[in-house]
């Protein structure tokens, strides 16, 4: 054997895989954290007629990110009266629609808020497979080579009450779900490969709104959550974290077997995804007073207030996750007002009113921050102890969904069409 060769295996051997720049697997990117640490060229600027390498119309109405493994981008779209339900995927390359999957059809849709779609939670993909939910109506497991269902579930009872929005994760051979309702909270897991029940444990916490006349009442705002759990290995033993209405969880994702609670922020609607350094959780409430957790890590059953690090009150993402890149923490607030703190000590380093309404969380590569509206501007900052714009872009539509990165590239899905952004387009 010549040289060469031998030379092309050892290099091979120590490179990681070229797929970890390529693949941006579920809600969030590859750690769930809004970090595409190994893209490092995505573009600075751009408009409908400048870095666009393609934009492909998407029909109906839906909110979910794009999720990309090798060549192919999938999301989920949905009729607006939310009878059709449909999975797409895409060619990363050409922007041509490869598939268009009606996946379910359903009689009797539950009502969705009209700021909310039928098609909001994001899929998860791995190799071979993507895994599709809109909730309650319908999740499935699809083969994305041949394009066959390979499994299905229509009996996960829960009513959204505003639209589903949480989105699954997988871990081992789990798919991990919220299914947070005005009926019905619980977390679950399934069989990745057959879609069978592994697990299902009911919120320990059971806020129930007052009526008018001061009574109980089994349906409203104060018992929903759309946050997508996350799973991270603390002291040695990994713990999925999940945020529901009322309180925050930390559940052992083999068994469902709840590990610890901090009841102390007494929001409702979380719609995060929690990010952790530094010994600690980071995560906003939700909705009504809205505030920024630091919760420590390591504690069980029900947590103090001794537990809790620090907290954060003013201009307090409801929508957007956060972002927590070296020592600091960078957030959007739904209202257009992006906010730097220290992440040891909930200091606050910098605060800047960018105009705009958001929905979408905030993307990090190489030292900046892409942040996108629901009207159609797309701000790029730079991290850092002080406030730095480097960009402001324009699509002809906003976004609700969170951009993907993959090869250098932005994934944009706004209101209508899907965008691959470059900064040196074919």
């Amino acid at each position: 054997m010549s040289l060469i060769p031998v030379l092309i295996i050892f290099v091979s051997l120590l490179t990681p895989p070229a797929a970890t720049s390529r693949n941006w697997s579920q809600f969030r990117g590859p750690e769930g954290n809004g970090h595409a640490s190994a893209t490092s060229r995505l573009p600075v600027e751009w408009s409908e007629t400048r870095n666009v390498v393609w934009k492909t119309p998407i029909h109906d109405r839906g909110w979910s990110s794009p999720v990309i493994h090798g060549n192919q981008i999938w999301l989920t779209t949905a009729s607006r009266d939310g009878r059709q339900l449909f999975a797409i995927c895409i060619d990363k390359v050409t922007g041509r629609i490869v598939r268009d999957l009606r996946l379910f059809e359903v009689d009797k849709p539950q009502y969705a808020h009209p700021f909310n779609s039928y098609a909001s939670p994001t899929p998860v993909i791995e190799d071979g497979r993507v895994y599709i939910t809109f909730g309650s109506p319908g999740t499935a497991c699809i083969d994305t080579r041949s394009f066959r269902i390979l499994w299905e579930r229509r009996d996960i009872e829960c009513n959204h009450f505003r639209g589903a929005g949480s989105s699954p994760i997988l871990y081992r051979n789990l798919l991990l779900m919220h299914f947070d309702g005005s009926d019905h909270q619980f977390v679950t897991a399934l069989d990745k490969r057959t879609g069978k029940t592994v697990w299902q444990t009911n919120r320990s916490v059971d806020f129930r709104d007052l009526n008018e006349k001061g009574q109980p009442s089994a349906e409203g705002d104060y018992r929903k959550a759309f946050a997508t759990p996350h799973v991270a290995t603390i002291n040695g033993h990994d713990e999925m974290i999940s945020l529901g209405s009322r309180a925050a969880y930390g559940y052992d994702p083999l068994t469902g077997r709840e590990l610890w609670r901090v009841e102390e922020h007494g929001q409702f609607s979380a719609s995060t995804r929690p990010v952790l350094g530094f010994g600690m959780i980071f995560f906003p409430t939700g909705f009504s007073t809205g505030q920024l957790f630091a919760l420590r890590t390591g504690g069980s059953g029900l947590l103090s207030g001794t537990q809790i690090a620090w907290k954060y009150k003013r201009s307090v993402s409801n929508k957007p996750s956060i972002l927590l890149v070296d020592d600091l923490i960078y957030m959007i607030g739904d209202t257009g007002i992006a906010t730097c703190l220290d992440a040891r000590t909930g200091e606050m380093v910098w605060q800047q009113r960018i105009g705009g309404e958001f929905s979408a969380s905030p993307l990090y590569a190489d030292g900046k921050i892409w942040l996108f509206d629901e009207q159609g501007k797309a701000t790029v900052l730079a991290t850092g102890r002080s406030f730095r714009l480097l960009a402001e872009n324009r699509l002809d539509e906003g976004c609700l969904a969170s951009p993907a990165a993959s090869d250098n590239a932005l994934f944009v899905r706004t209101r209508t069409h899907l965008y691959r952004l470059e900064s040196h387009g074919r």
